[in-house]
């Protein structure tokens, strides 16, 4: 029986409890595929995984929530993909391999323009990004988003696709290096958050309330700070809460402005409700990505074997954009 090398770590701990196994190569079943992985993309939940959160149900061991490469085999009902195709895959687990299986109904094409490197930078984002900023934040032409975070994989795809949807975007960032970053990519105001008081900024900028949307990554204090800045109406979205996940509100103002606060996790929504998003990010995002209106921005990519140093990069936030392994695969061979 064929073989595949997979990413897995025997017990909770720092990044080199990581490894690398040989395991059988699966067969997929009926509505999956098998991927021959050319990169999958590494995210903020890999390193809780692999600092000992639960896995959800049915979830693999193997590393890696989304890869992108070239199908090898479909299991039976597959009609929307066939051998030869090159894919994009949300996955519940399993991208830190050369070879992976999905759910095809989490799948997407890869455009023309983009490589399979750069394909596996998105489905994690896209999938994150429609539900909570289009769906749950309700962000609309001409709007003013604020994005923490912003240099992060997720929120440098998050500042382009806002900017190319036509909202106007505030986003925060840790190094002047990063604040340039989102400049380039389209941000009207980028803010150092260790040298300056993003909510002192934006008042001097456009004077009271005038954020619409929040995106939020940071949690603790910021949560009451980001409330200070929104505009009647404003909808606050929680992603995580790197800082804290208390937090005080001042609930006269959240009812006297009318904001609503809401908030998401991705991976253990049910297949069917990944499969609606899929649909959705295939309809209205995919085609800015494309035409080429918006591309991910790539940080670095590490061999498969070095998953541990990717994994340290992400952990010490010196990425801007997205961090990927890589296998040996490549369109070419």
């Amino acid at each position: 029986m064929k073989s595949m090398s997979v990413i897995i770590a025997e017990r909770a701990g720092p990044p080199d409890v990581l490894q690398i196994v040989d395991r059988p190569i699966p067969i997929p079943k009926a509505g999956e595929i098998l991927i021959k992985v050319a990169a999958a993309g590494v995210n903020r939940p890999d390193l809780m995984q692999r600092s000992g959160m639960p896995l959800p149900s049915g979830a693999p061991d193997v590393y890696g929530l989304e890869a992108a490469g070239v199908v090898e085999a479909v299991g039976e009902d597959v009609t929307a993909f066939q051998p030869g195709d090159r894919v994009m895959a949300l996955l519940n687990g399993g991208g830190y391999a050369t070879h992976c299986l999905a759910l095809a109904d989490h799948c997407l094409p890869v455009p023309p323009c983009l490589t399979l490197v750069q394909a596996a930078a998105l489905p994690e984002a896209l999938f994150t990004i429609w539900h909570n900023l289009y769906e749950r934040g309700r962000l609309s032409p001409g709007e003013t988003l604020l994005i923490h975070g912003g240099a992060s994989g997720l929120g440098t795809l998050a500042v382009a696709l806002a900017t190319a949807t036509g909202a106007r975007v505030v986003a925060t960032a840790g190094s002047v290096e990063k604040v340039k970053a989102l400049q380039t990519l389209g941000a009207t105001l980028a803010i150092h958050y260790r040298e300056e008081d993003f909510v002192a900024v934006i008042r001097d900028q456009w004077g009271e309330n005038a954020i619409d949307v929040v995106l939020d990554t940071v949690g603790g204090d910021y949560i009451a700070r980001n409330l200070e800045v929104m505009a009647p109406d404003g909808r606050h979205v929680s992603l995580s809460f790197f800082q804290g996940a208390e937090v005080t509100l001042d609930l006269p103002s959240l009812m006297r402005k009318g904001l609503t606060m809401t908030s998401s996790t991705l991976r253990p929504k049910s297949s069917q409700e990944k499969s609606r998003l899929a649909a959705c990010v295939a309809k209205y995002l995919l085609p800015l990505i494309a035409n080429g209106r918006v591309l991910p921005t790539l940080h670095a990519q590490f061999d498969l074997r070095d998953a541990a140093e990717a994994h340290r990069t992400l952990e010490e936030n010196r990425n801007i954009g997205k961090v990927l392994l890589t296998t040996t695969f490549t369109e070419e061979t």
